[in-house]
């Protein structure tokens, strides 16, 4: 386990590192960029190194399309020629030309955007096929194991994440490298086990309509989910952002918010499970986002893994199954970077 890992409190910085990124006569670079529903993060890879470098973190509300942000970001680091090819993950469905931010407000044309910024190639692909991409990549530190379980890499995994919305990805491993599939299994309904989650279940779709698994296992899914818990156990809720729910239950000092975070936990669990036995993951569920990293701690003494476990009326098929959390830093940086090698 890593003797460090990223706290939920600290804001993430403008500007994540700097790296002596020296060319040959003959290399080229090319950008890779995580686009989420609220943060972009952008770096540079060349021909002989994948491992991004002078990557920044920008905040998607500053600007008004992809070509802005890339186009501010280049700016921000002066002497080094423009990429020549891009990857970009985004945070939804990528199902043609026109794409639109799940969580976010930009609606951009791949082919527009490419003639605009003057590239050679332009390859957009789902935020968490380029997370489940990473994973091959990444080392055995950027890893939290959760529960006992073995990763197979022969076999097919599957990728999760709550942030501001719910990430799904399963990955394969094929004699032409590793196949990402890109999924959208935030949106189905929200696996509810125990009488108490079917009445908190019952306020959130009074409030929102219906409840998918994104309603409450999100950053803003949390706060509701807060909310609820506290409306359904008769506790008045002090919080109103994800992490400053997280800090009160790790300092054990909201009794409201260790309470929120263990049903939070528990659905979790259930819903890692059911996306395991959707996708056959033997190989492993990972999971990412941008909540889970800074609490990993609390994860591993809940109830998750139990509830993973047991959301599988087969003996046997996920006890052995790998849970592990995913606290590299930028990952899907790496899986964009792996895509354009790729290709």
């Amino acid at each position: 386990m890593p003797a460090r890992m990223p706290h939920p409190a600290r804001d993430i910085a403008d500007y994540l590192g700097t790296g002596d990124l020296a060319l040959s006569k003959t290399e080229s670079l090319s950008l890779v960029a995580d686009i989420g529903g609220t943060n972009a993060r952008f770096g540079l890879v060349s021909d002989s190194r994948d491992e991004p470098r002078e990557v920044r973190n920008l905040r998607c509300a500053d600007y008004p399309d992809l070509v802005a942000a890339i186009e501010d970001f280049l700016g921000r680091i002066p002497g080094f020629p423009r990429p020549e090819a891009a990857c970009v993950a985004v945070a939804g469905p990528v199902l043609g030309d026109r794409i639109r931010l799940t969580n976010a407000a930009w609606d951009f044309s791949v082919v527009d955007s490419r003639r605009r910024l003057g590239l050679a190639r332009l390859e957009v692909i789902n935020d968490f096929s380029a997370l489940a991409l990473a994973v091959p990549q990444l080392p055995n530190e950027g890893f939290v194991r959760i529960g006992t379980g073995i990763r197979r890499y022969n076999e097919p995994m599957a990728v999760i994440g709550p942030g501001t919305g719910l990430g799904v990805a399963g990955l394969m491993r094929s004699r032409h490298g590793w196949i990402p599939i890109a999924g959208e299994g935030g949106h189905v309904d929200l696996p509810v086990r125990t009488d108490h989650e079917a009445e908190v279940a019952r306020l959130l779709r009074a409030d929102h309509g219906a409840v998918r698994a994104e309603t409450a296992l999100s950053g803003p899914g949390l706060v509701r989910l807060y909310q609820a818990v506290g409306a359904v156990d008769g506790v008045a809720p002090t919080y109103g952002r994800p992490e400053q729910i997280c800090v009160a239950a790790r300092e054990d000092r909201d009794p409201l918010a260790s309470r929120t975070m263990e049903v939070f936990f528990g659905l979790l669990g259930t819903f890692a499970g059911g996306v395991a036995l959707t996708f056959g993951a033997r190989g492993g569920v990972l999971l990412g986002g941008g909540i889970l990293p800074g609490i990993a701690d609390l994860l591993a003494a809940s109830d998750f893994r139990r509830r993973f476990v047991e959301s599988s009326a087969l003996p046997g098929y996920l006890e052995d199954v790998a849970t592990e959390i995913i606290v590299a830093a930028t990952p899907a940086l790496r899986g964009a970077a792996y895509r354009l090698a790729q290709r």
